[in-house]
């Protein structure tokens, strides 16, 4: 069984068991949270589609904890000027582990 969740303006396919990095929660780590938005239940012999999601079908999932990605680094240049700026930024992010799929 399968389901695809809309969680931080991203969609995510998930199944029991699989750990993921999801944009920033403000849960804390050992506690569980519930996504209401699923737009996609998928089983062995059937699909159903929600529209948009999916009606009294929830994802649980405990929160593992929070960090930060990879850097990236922003560069704004002007030619033939003296403007540069650089400018480093880490995306938060919220590891969680899915539970439980309930359709």
């Amino acid at each position: 069984m399968y389901a695809i969740i809309e969680t931080g303006g991203k969609q995510y396919k998930v199944q029991v068991g699989d750990s993921l990095c999801i944009e920033k929660l403000s849960v804390a780590a050992g506690e569980s949270v519930v996504f209401n938005n699923v737009l996609v239940v998928g089983q062995e012999d059937a699909l159903t589609v929600g529209t948009p999601f999916v009606a009294g079908a929830t994802v649980k999932a405990d929160v593992v904890g929070d960090g930060k990605g990879k850097k990236i680094i922003v560069y704004k240049y002007k030619a033939k000027k003296t403007y540069h700026k650089k400018i480093g930024h880490r995306q938060p992010f919220t590891k969680v582990t899915i539970t439980a799929i309930e359709a």
